[in-house]
């Protein structure tokens, strides 16, 4: 028995020494990010599927958001990956906007598509780090269908926006035909149980159209300063 315990003791200290290093590295990427981002602009986040492929109708609607959110000043910054990542960076490409990716190492999906402006390709190692930059930097979140990652995104700036931690600013769900059921959902599931209040389904907007999702972040920003969100 004592035995063992010295051998879970040896491990744990190796992992301390391993975990202190790390700081730096996490102070690196930190510092990086807030160099590069602080002088790039106004900017809309758009999250969803890097599974979805060239063709497919949320694919298109996009590009489409994204462009149309482009032409009304912003820039545009997604994960920097394909699928619905690649579509954001190429309707910002289409509009002669700024196109930003913020990347992320991992094992199978994630590689930088080719619609990213040259200078605005930022690489992450820590999500935590990265997930930072687009909270941060970002006058909102657009969100397509996606799988578990988009919906981390999603109810994580929910959270912050909940708590006070983050200003308030446009979350904005694309596709009610996907996002419909999770809003019935937490509006007679969540609501009904009392695990939120009726003021926090105000926090997300549900929508179809480019269009829409212009006028919402447009409203919303009126007679407001444009600037990071802490």
């Amino acid at each position: 028995m004592q035995m063992r315990k010295e051998q879970h003791t040896k491990g744990w200290n190796e992992i301390k020494t391993n975990d202190s290093w790390a700081i730096f590295k996490i102070m690196g990427e930190f510092v990086y990010g807030f160099e590069k981002m602080s002088a790039i602009g106004p900017c809309v986040s758009i999250f969803g599927s890097a599974r979805t492929k060239p063709g497919d109708a949320y694919y298109e609607l996009a590009v489409n958001v994204a462009q149309s959110v482009s032409e009304a000043g912003y820039g545009i910054i997604t994960g920097g990956g394909p699928g619905i990542m690649e579509a954001g960076n190429k309707g910002a490409s289409l509009a002669d906007g700024t196109s930003v990716g913020l990347n992320i190492d991992l094992p199978f999906e994630q590689h930088n598509n080719p619609y990213i402006d040259s200078d605005k390709s930022l690489d992450f190692d820590y999500f935590f780090v990265r997930k930072v930059m687009f909270v941060k930097y970002s006058q909102g979140f657009v969100v397509m269908p996606g799988g578990f990652g988009t919906l981390d995104e999603l109810f994580e700036s929910i959270t912050l926006i909940q708590t006070n931690k983050i200003h308030k600013f446009p979350i904005i769900l694309v596709g009610s035909k996907f996002w419909g059921g999770l809003m019935n959902w937490i509006q007679d599931t969540m609501l009904e149980a009392g695990t939120i209040s009726p003021g926090d389904l105000d926090l997300i907007r549900l929508v179809d159209s480019p269009g829409e999702v212009v006028e919402i972040i447009d409203d919303f920003y009126k007679g407001r300063m444009l600037s990071p969100n802490f």
